[in-house]
């Protein structure tokens, strides 16, 4: 994914990819995304695909796409379906290496008997209340469970009943013999089966009641596929002992090696699953595919294109040291790539009429505007100029401000692909509003600058008659804060109410009409918007993918 002409990025985990190469350890390197399917993605889960597959396209290795569908209780098909969009719309293919932990499950049963042949693994009649009293704390060694020295065959014969689902949800786990003192509170006998009874899984059915955890299936899942290097994020540094005991332990094809890297955090958004789960059950968002969520679905309904974010995580780069990440460096990879990409549109978002009283109501010509100043590949489009335009609220003060560029009485400026004009008289209601402009066109000022005079201000305009009628949603970030929630807050307090505003008598330009879904462009001096998916062919729907420059640091207390 990395441009050709440059060089490739480089981190601690390439360049142990490289040395194992090297050395030969590996003649071909496998990596896996093994998502939980039990949410949509979000952009730290970005990072971590980029990092796996594109480690595996640089090197001409494979990464598989493995769902960890252990959970089955929080899991359905529609993540699983979600999921895969997300990682095919980043731009990456698994081919044929799609696999689900279910699809293991048999196996794991077999290497969870060769661990209780082994006196390496017991059945367990704690509740799930006594096992964690029992672990003991970071201080505090834990004490053994009543049932770790249970005869192997009464182990046996239990697992086999707990499988053939002979006892309720609780009653029982399986658990690993390793060391109740342990520093590592991992690897105090942990759980490696637990019963859930009631449960239809997504690929399995009902064929299972007994579930293996994530520690226990996790890595013996790799050694089944092949990893050679097991990505992870930080949080699973303390769980690599349990990793790499279960690989060493029963017998299985291939060792891989577990890697740790710094997870993404990002500024204004809250990034836990639970949080983000909560954010939509309890409709403080519109659904996984809110623009204000940092779902990759969101963002993809942003207007983010996954070059952008694909630039982003290489951008953040991969390091072993938790950090938090500055939106602005999310907004500025995606405002590079689509002012190098996006044509360039006028849309009035608060329009204003202007009566042009010198130009004849019956008379219409067209400008010819280029899509962009940069490209010219990209051509150019008819805009439709006539007696009545509309402006943006915006750009006319009736007392203007020190520094006012734009329009104000008896003043001048220029509209953008047309003429000058001058503001030569207010119209306002009966509650003093402003309500209308009447000016004057200069008409020798097409494509030139009038004689004598200076005109230093450009505004954008559509014309009356042409305008199509628009919904603008202006999307801002979720969170007033950079870090919601710090302190054991509630994250809910620091919800942004102005996160979003909806415009409903916007206007833009007939090149806009019959616009589809997803279509990117910049609204002249307003900023990036993509169409909405509720976009129609009688009216278009414009979501704000981020404005032409960063001015919340600006605006913020």
């Amino acid at each position: 994914m990395t441009d050709a002409a440059e060089p490739p990025r480089t981190n601690f985990i390439r360049q142990i990819v490289e040395a194992d190469l090297a050395s030969g350890k590996h003649d071909r390197i496998v990596t896996r995304f093994p998502p939980e399917p039990n949410g949509y993605l979000h952009i730290g889960h970005a990072k971590s695909i980029v990092l796996n597959f594109g480690l595996a396209e640089a090197f001409g290795g494979g990464c598989n796409l493995r769902f960890d569908d252990t959970n089955p209780q929080k899991e359905n098909v529609e993540f699983v379906d979600s999921i895969q969009a997300d990682v095919r719309w980043l731009g990456f293919d698994w081919g044929d290496r799609l696999f689900f932990a279910s699809d293991y499950f048999e196996q794991l049963y077999v290497f969870a008997i060769e661990l209780i042949e082994q006196g390496l693994a017991y059945v367990c009649d704690l509740s799930a209340e006594e096992t964690r009293v029992y672990r003991g704390t970071l201080t505090e060694p834990g004490r053994d469970s009543p049932n770790r020295d249970r005869p192997l065959a009464e182990n046996l014969d239990l697992f086999k009943r707990m499988r053939a689902g002979e006892f309720p949800d609780g009653a029982r786990t399986l658990r690993a013999r390793i060391d109740m003192a342990s520093p590592n509170i991992n690897l105090r006998d942990p759980v490696l089966y637990r019963i859930k009874h009631g449960v239809v899984h997504h690929q399995t059915g009902s064929a299972w009641c007994l579930y293996p955890t994530y520690d226990y299936t996790h890595p013996l899942s790799d050694a089944l596929e092949g990893i050679t290097h097991s990505l992870c994020t930080l949080e699973f540094e303390d769980h690599r002992p349990l990793y790499d005991w279960c690989i060493e332990h029963v017998s299985v094809p291939s060792k891989p090696r577990q890697i740790e890297f710094s997870r993404l955090n990002l500024e204004y958004t809250v990034m836990s699953k639970r949080l983000l789960t909560e954010l939509v059950s309890e409709h403080l968002v519109q659904g996984w595919d809110d623009p204000r969520m940092p779902t990759l679905a969101g963002l993809r309904r942003r207007g983010y294109t996954p070059a952008a974010i694909r630039e982003f995580c290489e951008r953040v780069g991969v390091t072993k040291s938790d950090n938090l990440v500055e939106m602005a460096l999310l907004e500025s990879a995606i405002r590079d790539d689509l002012d190098a990409t996006a044509p360039r549109r006028m849309a009035v978002l608060r329009p204003l009429k202007v009566i042009l009283t010198n130009y004849p109501q019956d008379r219409q010509e067209t400008m010819e505007a280029g899509n962009h100043p940069k490209d010219e590949r990209l051509g150019s489009r008819p805009v439709p100029f006539g007696h009545e335009i509309s402006i943006d609220r915006a750009d006319f003060a009736e007392l203007p401000p020190k520094g006012f560029k734009r329009l104000i009485p008896g003043g001048e400026v220029r509209l953008r692909n047309a003429y000058v004009i001058r503001c030569d008289e207010i119209v306002k209601d009966a509650a003093g509003e402003v309500v209308e402009l009447r000016a004057t066109v200069d008409l020798d000022t097409l494509g030139k600058n009038p004689e004598g005079r200076k005109v230093k201000g450009v505004i954008h305009w559509v014309s009356v008659a042409h305008g199509i009628p628009a919904e603008v949603r202006l999307y801002d970030r979720l969170f007033r804060v950079p870090m919601p929630g710090a302190g054991g807050a509630d994250y809910r307090a620091d919800i942004n109410p102005d996160s979003l505003r909806v415009l409903t008598d916007c206007v833009v330009e007939p090149a806009l009409q019959g616009v589809q879904p997803g279509a990117r462009f910049q609204f002249e001096r307003e900023g990036y918007f993509v169409a909405d998916p509720e976009t129609t062919p009688e009216r278009p729907v414009f979501n704000l993918t981020v404005g032409l420059r960063d001015a919340w640091g600006k605006s913020q207390p």
